[in-house]
């Protein structure tokens, strides 16, 4: 039997190179690949391995640390994708999106006319107050999905944790118009970073679960992650531009 598992610390090849030595000592592992790029193991064993004793194997290097993977395999994410349309597959995010549009279009009317920075400024607070609320529901889980492809969580776990009130914080910043310039620079640098995991991933056909709506709906990432992130992207352009 072969179980997927979470590893964080792996810094370099000497890393990967530690870890599969002393996950090799435990016994029953009778292979072991690890990816460096995902901080993922899969370790195939002769019998069933308690979690708590691969873990202790580690025990020595608190900097590895272990955990089982809670996501969807790409498996059971790709049979589940493939009974699905892609309306039905995408109709929760597309409902949040018309939703935080009209308000956004309604807000944005004022008694001078139609106001268009006034409907960005909204959407963009729209977007991340929901996206992060539904990271909330269970922080837990979308940590361990968002360490499947961020290019800064799988390296450093404890950024997944602090990405959604990140967003909730731009939420509120968006909301009350607070230092524009700022605010919108570090919604173009995070959104960024968070683009360049997702293009990974599309780009190498991996059918993981895409975290942008926490894990409490099953979305695989695709190019509607991609539009989503770069969306955010353009738009804080738009207003840096308008502001400065």
């Amino acid at each position: 039997m072969t179980h997927t598992y979470q590893i964080t610390g792996m810094t370099c090849s000497g890393c990967q190179h530690k870890v599969q030595t002393l996950l090799s000592q435990v016994q029953d592992v009778q292979n072991i690949d690890i990816s460096l790029a995902e901080g993922t193991a899969d370790i195939t064993m002769a019998q069933h391995i308690p979690t708590s004793a691969l873990q202790d194997a580690l025990k020595d290097y608190p900097k590895y640390q272990l955990s089982e993977a809670h996501h969807t395999s790409e498996m059971d994410m790709q049979a589940d994708t493939e009974n699905r349309s892609w309306l039905a597959t995408y109709k929760p995010i597309l409902l949040i999106f018309g939703y935080i549009l009209a308000i956004a279009i309604i807000a944005a009317y004022t008694a001078h006319g139609f106001m268009t920075m006034t409907a960005m400024r909204i959407f963009m607070s729209g977007f991340f107050l929901i996206f992060s609320f539904f990271k909330m529901l269970d922080l837990q889980g979308f940590a361990d999905s968002y360490t499947m492809y961020d290019i800064v969580a799988k390296r450093f776990k404890p950024w997944a944790y602090t990405y959604a009130f990140v967003e909730l914080g731009l939420g509120l910043a968006f909301a009350l118009n607070i230092a524009p310039v700022i605010v919108n620079i570090i919604t173009f640098v995070v959104m960024t970073v968070s683009l360049i995991g997702v293009l990974q991933s599309v780009l190498n056909k991996r059918k993981i679960r895409c975290a942008c709506l926490g894990a409490v709906f099953n979305l695989p990432m695709s190019t509607v992650t991609i539009v989503e992130d770069a969306l955010m992207i353009v738009m804080s352009l738009i207003t840096l531009w308008s502001v400065v």
